[in-house]
């Protein structure tokens, strides 16, 4: 049988609707178990154990009434500590923040809990949301393999969902945030269409790109999670108007006759053997399933395209610290410092041109998806790799290229929802994802064929060993 916290949000809410299970019982569990394992692990910056019982508590006094919320009612979860929690820190992973306690929820902490949902606490981070970590802090092991890289940003989600100290995880997303720890941890991570998910409450990296979402065990879980914090607000008036539909209502509807956008030469060219069969592997359990493969070209100028990513992120970035930097640069961790400095270092006429390059992107990946339904791609452009306390630390590698972020930043840049799924482990033994990818507001049909595949293949049950 499967340990109780590898359990999908879908094991446990049947157990709790049906009385199996209490929500107190199960976040007494998922307590312990933070406190057995995290120690190593090192997801949680917070640990919230009193409010986490009396939310547990509450919910408990709720099913056992009648009042039963649906499928997050009672469950544990976890938020990246971007998202703002009343009374409790938010420090973004920067040091500067380290006494930042607000005095309000985020509106998709308030989502979560209107829902039912239990807060185990706050995940951490890299500084800043961007790609090293602050010296102040500690750094989130990847649970299929120690010393190797659990994903940037969101990389205490990422370990946390998939090591199962909680049932599921929020996460952001700005250059691939979501997706990589989704893809290095094997678990899935769905980022919604840009303006979805309210991002009131939720500490800025770059806010024309920055994306809030799930990251689960099984794309139910995702669609559940997502459910709960999307919609309009009139706090952020970046939020989309029209209504959320339901996510999960033709979740069995399956795949044939969908047209599967496939670009051979993207999902290989400088990407492992072993990755991009496991890829196409997934493209044609699909086709099995009835859908369509249509070829397909992604834009001709793509490495130019993403150039223009680093001026846009760092400007914006630059622009929501101003408040500390450059005043307390001292205070931040080397690699972000150095990100910092390079949003300062840029001019309005670089901004202007980056820009430009973006709408461009956008254009040619609208005529992408315009042809099929979705199209499908490999999520990160590589596995987990080993990354000594150094490097995470930064300062920023010389060798960074911006052709790593080739499966993620172009959809950043569009807006458009995409879906990370687990689809094999590597020669090496290390999780391997494949990504679809709709034209926006097509969350519905996303999760719809990503649970066709999860019911075609078993991936999504695997478990990091030794957890």
């Amino acid at each position: 049988m499967t340990p109780l916290h590898f359990q999908s949000i879908a094991d446990v809410a049947e157990q709790m609707r049906t009385r199996a299970l209490s929500p107190v019982e199960l976040t007494e569990h998922m307590l312990a178990r933070i406190e057995s394992v995290d120690g190593r692990l090192r997801a949680y910056c917070t640990v919230m154990s009193e409010q986490a019982r009396a939310q547990a508590a509450q919910a408990e006094r709720e099913i056992a009434a009648g009042r039963y919320l649906g499928p997050l009612h009672g469950v544990p979860i976890a938020v990246k500590d971007l998202c703002f929690t009343s009374g409790v820190p938010t420090m973004g992973g920067t040091a500067v923040l380290h006494d930042h306690v607000p005095t309000f929820d985020s509106t998709v902490v308030a989502g979560l809990a209107d829902a039912g949902a239990v807060l185990l606490g706050k995940l951490n981070l890299t500084e800043g949301a961007m790609g090293g970590y602050n010296p102040a802090f500690a750094v989130p092991e990847n649970p299929w393999r120690q010393g190797h890289w659990p994903g940037a940003s969101s990389s205490g989600s990422g370990a946390a969902t998939a090591a199962g100290v909680a049932f599921g995880t929020l996460g952001s997303d700005t250059g691939g945030s979501i997706r990589h720890p989704a893809a290095v941890c094997g678990t899935v991570g769905l980022k919604p269409t840009w303006g979805l998910v309210s991002r009131y409450g939720v500490l800025d990296l770059a806010q024309s790109l920055d994306h809030v979402g799930p990251l689960t065990r099984t794309v139910q879980d995702a669609a559940w999670v997502l459910q709960a914090i999307a919609g309009a607000d009139d706090n952020d008036p970046t939020t989309l108007r029209s209504a959320v539909p339901d996510l999960t209502e033709a979740l069995d509807g399956g795949v044939h006759g969908l047209r599967l956008g496939w670009d051979e030469d993207y999902a290989s060219i400088d990407l492992a053997d072993d990755f991009a069969a496991a890829v196409e592997a997934g493209l044609r359990a699909l086709e099995r399933l009835g859908a369509r493969v249509v070829p397909v070209r992604m834009p001709a100028r793509l490495r130019e395209y993403l150039e223009a990513w680093q001026v846009l992120c760092t400007s914006e970035a630059y622009d929501a610290h101003r408040a500390f930097f450059p005043e307390r640069a001292a205070e931040y961790g080397p690699w972000f410092r150095e990100w910092l400095e390079r949003g300062a270092g840029y001019t309005a006429a670089d901004y202007a041109h980056a820009h430009h390059l973006r709408l461009a992107c956008v254009r040619e990946l609208e005529e992408v998806l315009s042809d099929v339904d979705l199209l499908v791609c490999p999520s990160t452009a590589r596995e987990a790799y080993p990354m000594p306390l150094e490097d995470a630390y930064g300062p920023i590698p010389v060798d960074r290229d911006a052709w790593a972020s080739r499966y993620t930043v172009p959809m950043d840049y569009a807006g458009v929802p995409t879906l990370s799924m687990p689809c094999g482990l590597s020669r090496s033994g290390l999780p391997l994802s494949l990504q679809l990818v709709g034209p926006a507001r097509s969350e519905p049909l996303l999760v719809r064929a990503g649970h066709a595949y999860e019911r075609a293949t078993e991936w999504h049950t695997l478990q990091p060993p030794g957890w």
